[in-house]
């Protein structure tokens, strides 16, 4: 994906913004903060983490109204929204059974694609997680991934920076 778009804006901004984008997410936003804007590590987290967590708020609080307006107009839109609840739920029900809004904070803490943010926003909505449930496991889960990946850039950087000084 190209982000030269975004280079138009301040890095904290466009640090942010990267991080709005599906998939993703912080996971991106996070080492080009670091790498390419030269943000400093905690800068380039926080704007990562703030920008990750916008779209969580519309999608907890859109999902469910959206699910029932095209639930009752189309009966294509119900006999998917059927086989998407049905299919996920069958999938991950022992995991969210076992270890509940917990389940739903360590698949959002997974930097991998397909397990952050929106991800996690959508499958809380599935499971029937409460607003307030579901908001708070996401952000835990942000949270640490946020850790996670800002560790693993900061860290990767040092390494190819050490090895670059040793072989001179």
């Amino acid at each position: 994906m190209d982000f030269s778009a975004f280079q138009q804006f301040p890095a904290e901004i466009a640090t942010l913004l990267i991080a709005l984008i599906p998939i993703g997410e912080l996971r991106i936003a996070i080492p080009i903060g670091i790498l390419s804007y030269g943000l400093p590590w905690w800068s380039a987290y926080i704007f990562a983490v703030i920008g990750n967590m916008i779209p969580v708020f519309f999608i907890l609080w859109l999902l469910e109204p959206a699910y029932r307006y095209f639930d009752k107009r189309s009966k294509v839109m119900h006999r998917i929204f059927e086989w998407v609840f049905k299919r996920t739920r069958r999938k991950l029900a022992d995991p969210v059974e076992k270890y509940g809004v917990w389940a739903l904070m360590i698949f959002v803490m997974i930097p991998l694609p397909v397990t952050g943010a929106w991800t996690g926003s959508i499958a809380a909505f599935l499971f029937g997680i409460k607003y307030k449930k579901a908001l708070l496991a996401i952000f835990l889960g942000v949270l640490i991934a946020g850790v996670i990946v800002t560790l693993i850039t900061v860290g990767a950087y040092d390494a190819f920076e050490w090895l670059i000084h040793v072989e001179q």
